[in-house]
């Protein structure tokens, strides 16, 4: 009975590839039945399975696969290699049930319409309209800035508990009024991660488990950093699984909230991603843009960027290169950059449909 189901779902493998390919071409159909319908009931009742554990399941989870892997290799090992017909008929019928698994619970949402065709908006825009758009982020950053602080040269404190910060992040994305984004968002489900340490090391502020939906995150990054990380990882818990939607969502979500500090995470957030855009574009007006930024927003920009540098290593640029291509598997061509596509996003957004308020 073990050899049969073995071999039904190795033969599935091919099968949810083919099947895969062809949702790939049809992300209407993707959008109406799954985002759109199952996913929601199957997130919803996630949600209600793992939010009131503490930790998250999702670690443990992952956890155990690695143990199991280890324990398997370490098994085939002290064996040498017998039977390696079947224990490769095991490790293809283990990837076979991950992968149905992956794309059952979360993962088919990379195959649905674009964000910017949902919202009816464009992906295109000149350097004029981004000049403009970074302008108008650096008149409210530096307002918002004044207000918070006595000097113009502090950087913003953020004194709240990371759990109190998750409270707000949560009551942001149930209070807002924003009709033009689908966040049926009811049960808050974010947790620290179990392994933040490493997390730190390979350069990752959180992620979504695509098994459990708990959104996870780095508690050992800076705090001014937290709500846009919670704000993106519960983008992801939405369905919205590509990277440029969810720091879309993430900046319309902070930007958008009544609270102070999670409108300056926001602000500070969506004017980096267009700063950086504006270097690329043109160097000496994006070096003219950030001399117009009050010292102290540029100090908590070095608050993170150093935060980072304690970190950075080889592991990094290991996990950057297999996160890397791991997004381009899964839809999305351009990788790590894919990131900086949250720019047309934002852009044509404000432009198109609302304005920046405060």
């Amino acid at each position: 009975m073990k050899k049969i189901t073995l071999k039904v779902l190795a033969l599935f493998f091919p099968i949810q590839l083919i099947l895969i390919y062809w949702l790939k071409q049809h992300p209407d159909w993707v959008e109406r039945y799954y985002s759109n319908h199952f996913f929601i009931f199957i997130s919803q009742l996630q949600h209600y399975l793992t939010s009131w554990i503490p930790f998250s399941i999702g670690d443990v989870f992952y956890a155990t696969i690695v143990i199991g892997i280890v324990y398997w290799l370490f098994k085939l090992l002290k064996n040498k290699f017998k039977n390696l017909a079947t224990k490769s008929l095991e490790a293809i019928a283990f990837v076979s049930l991950l992968y149905f698994l992956f794309h059952l619970f979360w993962g088919l949402n990379y195959y649905r319409v674009p964000l910017h065709k949902s919202l009816g908006i464009s992906t295109a825009y000149t350097k004029e309209e981004l000049h403009e758009f970074a302008c108008d982020l650096i008149q409210k950053t530096n307002a918002l800035h004044s207000d918070l602080v006595s000097n113009d040269s502090l950087k913003v404190t953020y004194n709240y508990k990371q759990i109190d910060l998750q409270k707000l992040v949560f009551d942001a994305y149930k209070n807002s009024t924003n009709e033009d984004l689908k966040i049926p968002y009811r049960v808050e489900n974010v947790k620290k991660s179990l392994f933040s340490l490493p997390l730190s090391y390979a350069g990752f502020s959180g992620y979504v488990n695509p098994f459990t939906n708990e959104a996870q995150y780095n508690y050992k990054i800076p705090k001014y950093k937290l709500p846009t990380t919670m704000a993106h990882e519960i983008g992801h818990q939405l369905g919205y699984s590509k990277e440029n939607e969810a720091n879309f969502i993430a900046a319309v979500i902070t930007m958008e909230d009544e609270n102070d500090f999670l409108r300056y995470s926001g602000l500070t957030f969506s004017l980096k991603y267009s700063l950086n855009d504006m270097y690329k574009k043109d160097p000496l007006l994006s070096e003219a843009l950030i001399a117009e930024l009050h010292s102290g927003v540029l100090e908590n920009y070095k608050e993170v960027q150093e935060f980072w540098q304690t970190y950075s290593g080889p592991v990094e640029l290991i996990m950057e290169t297999v996160y890397g291509n791991y997004l381009k598997v899964n839809n999305q061509p351009q990788g790590i950059d894919s990131y900086n596509y949250v720019v047309a996003l934002l852009v044509n957004y404000y432009q198109q449909k609302r304005t920046i308020n405060h």
